[in-house]
């Protein structure tokens, strides 16, 4: 049985719909990033790094999207979650490598500047940075759907609800991501899928109309 260790809000998304997408059974297991839970000793013996999200498979723990988001594409290929080729397969991880690497460290670099300098001044600098940082992110992955309909082209991949994601925050810290027209119309084509549907309801009835961010851990964060 896989279990996926998540919290609403956090890139564990990604998976939470993945593993929807695939259809196999799975289990949940809240960990609240708010409340520090990620930072325990139950968690950290889980995942000693203190992230989300975790998968448990076989006994064994994947950490790290890349990993996670490949494991469960290969593992389940009648999902067709990655592309056949496989110089276009190494693309898509790729892509999901710079979305892990590139784009979400910019993104934290806003919420949790305390993590990057000890200054006040600074921080607010490190803040302002990122977030046009950020907004280049998301203007090129924009441009991706110029001609595509999904971002490794016409096929749906283990990609999509990564940028699913960062649309989402991208609003959460009220970027005008309304204005990136191609990027809004896929995301209102992710909203249109079931699997996606069904674990944004899910995430959004676990928080009950909370924010994600509330509490002590995310210090920095002006929602």
């Amino acid at each position: 049985m896989l279990t996926l260790y998540y919290w609403p809000g956090a890139s564990s998304l990604v998976p939470h719909i993945i593993l929807e997408e695939i259809g196999v059974p799975y289990e949940r297991t809240l960990i609240s990033l708010a409340k520090g839970e990620h930072k325990g000793d139950a968690y950290l013996k889980i995942n000693p790094r203190g992230k989300v999200p975790s998968l448990a498979v076989d006994g064994g723990i994947i950490t790290e999207n890349v990993a996670i988001l490949t494991y469960l594409a290969r593992q389940f290929p009648q999902a067709e979650l990655l592309p056949g080729d496989l110089f276009e397969q190494v693309r898509c991880i790729s892509a999901i490598a710079w979305l892990a690497t590139t784009v979400h460290p910019t993104f934290a670099h806003i919420i949790r500047p305390e993590r990057f300098a000890s200054d006040a001044a600074a921080q607010t600098n490190i803040k302002e940075t990122a977030r046009k940082t950020f907004w280049a992110n998301c203007q090129e992955i924009d441009a991706l759907f110029a001609s595509n309909e999904w971002m490794m082209g016409a096929q749906y991949t283990v990609c999509d609800p990564y940028g699913f994601f960062f649309y989402d925050l991208g609003t959460r810290v009220k970027l005008p991501m309304q204005e990136l027209r191609t990027y809004t119309a896929f995301s209102e084509r992710m909203m249109q899928r079931p699997a996606v549907c069904k674990v944004v309801e899910r995430e959004r009835s676990v928080l009950h109309g909370s924010n994600a961010w509330d509490g002590p851990y995310y210090p920095q964060v002006r929602a």
